[in-house]
């Protein structure tokens, strides 16, 4: 008997920094992956162009056509993002940009991880955005991570167990979205 296909998740970091505590979730998130689940953290928000209406054609820069494939081959996407003047990173704003015409966005199972429990700006921010974009929010999914450090990588984060449970509880919701 073939194993069934992995579930694929699509992880996107709001934050461009290499040491950033939002990916070093997503990575601890993708190490509890079990085998039925496929997480991709997603590293191209920095090369897409900023968002224009008259580059959004057939053919879309080619960072574009990368980032949309990525999510149209993803069953659901988590995001987990920085705070920064009481919303998203203008980096991550412009990916969503990308995605409003975007057909296959319509309806994306999405999940939002929050780091920094202060940073609730953020989140309602992007879950604001999100919403306008007809995305379906996975609330059972998303969760507020008891986090004081910025510091920590994946490793140390696996060591919290109340961020350890957490990301168990998000990664067993995810499971219920398969299609």
């Amino acid at each position: 008997m073939t194993p069934p296909t992995p579930l694929r998740i699509l992880a996107i970091s709001g934050s461009l920094r290499a040491r950033s505590i939002n990916t070093a979730v997503l990575q601890a998130l993708q190490s509890l992956a079990p085998a039925d689940l496929a997480i991709t953290l997603y590293r191209g928000l920095g090369d897409l162009p900023h968002f224009n209406p008259d580059l959004d054609t057939l053919a879309p820069p080619a960072a574009v056509s990368t980032w949309r494939e990525a999510v149209n081959s993803s069953h659901a996407l988590v995001f987990c993002t920085p705070e920064y003047a009481h919303g998203v990173p203008g980096s991550l704003k412009n990916a969503l940009d990308w995605l409003v015409s975007y057909e296959p966005f319509l309806h994306q199972p999405v999940a939002i991880i929050n780091a920094r429990p202060g940073a609730h700006f953020a989140q309602a921010s992007l879950k604001e955005t999100l919403t306008v974009m007809n995305a379906r929010l996975l609330d059972a999914a998303s969760v507020a991570l008891p986090l004081t450090s910025n510091t920590l990588d994946a490793s140390a984060l696996l060591a919290l167990p109340a961020v350890r449970a957490q990301l168990d509880a998000a990664i067993a919701a995810l499971l219920s979205v398969r299609p």
